[in-house]
């Protein structure tokens, strides 16, 4: 059996600055998920210390923090580094947007929101900065995702939108099983809907990529899904 691998090997630094806990914790996870190395922050205090030790190479702000406000550490950051800057916040008016682009954001996400834009908008902004390459392979299945496109023996795969967020979830986390919970969570926002919605998405994308080759999506009963070969 040949060894999955990606492309990169190496990780990001993501640093992520957010008041609310459940936000901060769901991030945390799904950042390390990712396989990504990840400090979460309550607030901005000694803000310029952990940028110094941890050296981010992303930086996920939320505008409405206790004390130093999100706008205030990325101008504080972008006298460090150039890491990228992503905001999270519920003021979404044009002003504010143009504020946070002033300060150095990359780009700007507003709540309520799924924690796979998020993550989409994140690998969008470390690909332009070259921190991470843009392409995920497991076995002869690779993902561009700089073109959002599928292959697999160098067939194109004709994916829908959420087939392809949801492939590239699970290749995201190749060989670890996620539950119907989890990604009813990641890829589409929520986890209180019909876990049947999962299995069709599933079952569509077992038939389109196993066309050219054998099963990569495999059932673990009772737990959920993992994508090996």
């Amino acid at each position: 059996m040949t060894a999955h691998r990606a492309i990169p090997t190496t990780s990001a630094r993501v640093l992520v600055v957010e008041d609310e806990a459940p936000i901060r914790d769901a991030l945390r996870t799904a950042y390390r998920q990712a396989g990504h190395d990840v400090l979460a922050l309550s607030d901005g205090g000694r803000f310029e210390d952990q940028v110094d030790a941890f050296r981010p190479d992303l930086v996920v702000l939320d505008v409405m923090l206790p004390g130093r406000d999100g706008f205030e550490l990325a101008r504080a950051l972008r006298s460090r580094t150039d890491a990228a800057v992503l905001f999270l916040t519920a003021r979404d008016d044009l002003d504010d947007r143009l504020r946070g682009f002033e300060a150095g954001a990359d780009d700007y996400v507003a709540k309520p929101f799924a924690v796979s834009e998020v993550l989409a908008r994140s690998g969008a902004a470390l690909r332009r900065l070259g921190r991470v390459a843009a392409t995920m392979q497991v076995g002869d299945l690779l993902l561009d995702e700089a073109a959002s496109v599928a292959s697999r023996a160098d067939h194109v795969l004709d994916l829908t939108a959420t087939e392809w967020r949801l492939l590239v979830y699970l290749a995201t986390n190749r060989g670890r099983t996620l539950s119907k919970t989890q990604i009813l969570t990641q890829v589409w926002g929520y986890d209180d809907y019909d876990p049947n919605l999962v299995e069709v998405h599933v079952s569509a994308l077992r038939r389109k990529t196993e066309v050219d080759g054998p099963r990569l999506i495999h059932t673990v009963r009772g737990l959920g899904y993992v994508l090996k070969n």
